[in-house]
């Protein structure tokens, strides 16, 4: 009969870091940042205060985290979407709706775009942002290459078109009828991106 391996400190510790990540991430979308608090999150997480305090500075870093794996989780929808399309543009238009669909998330509404900012600052959501904006720079790179769009460096344009998405999702995030708001802005997105001299 095998005997029973014992986890190694490590694995200790990286399974209580997932623990508090994945109680914080429920609690910071369903009561949002200010009001939930790290006994809570330890409690949830069926941790002692201390241990949150072991891995994490306090709730900003916390916080941090779980914006980061939200963050992350909205990439692979985005190229999920990306990935369904053979043109590099109507790709690229794919993502940027996908991006706003999957904004109507309440968990991911409240963590990324709500809370976020007040949490975190603008340049550090900026920062944990950063994959999203490379991801855009690479798909209009793609459609310069491929002829679709006009020739010049992709960036400038990566960096207005990722900034219309925020806002525009911060818009629908805010907005009484969301789903209505959500209808208008991907309307003018098709519109905006269905022009070829973009």
């Amino acid at each position: 009969m095998p005997t029973p391996t014992r986890r190694t400190q490590q694995e200790r510790r990286e399974a209580t870091t997932v623990a508090l990540v994945t109680a914080a991430r429920e609690l910071f979308a369903r009561d949002g940042y200010d009001a939930t608090s790290l006994d809570a999150v330890a409690a949830a997480a069926g941790v002692t205060k201390g241990a949150v305090y072991h891995h994490f500075n306090g709730k900003r870093e916390l916080f941090a985290a779980v914006f980061q794996e939200e963050a992350a989780r909205l990439g692979e929808v985005v190229a999920a979407a990306y990935a369904r399309k053979r043109d590099s543009w109507r790709a690229f238009e794919a993502a940027c709706i996908a991006f706003l669909e999957a904004c109507l998330d309440p968990g991911v509404r409240q963590i990324l775009l709500l809370d976020a900012e007040a949490a975190l600052g603008w340049e550090r959501v900026r920062e944990l942002e950063r994959n999203m904006l490379s991801m855009s720079e690479v798909a209009i790179a793609s459609a310069i290459a491929e002829g679709r769009i006009a020739r010049r460096d992709p960036a400038p344009l990566a960096q207005l078109l990722f900034g219309t998405l925020c806002e525009a999702a911060m818009v629908v995030a805010r907005a009484e009828d969301q789903h209505a708001a959500q209808r208008g802005i991907v309307g003018e997105i098709r519109r905006m991106l269905g022009a070829p001299e973009l």
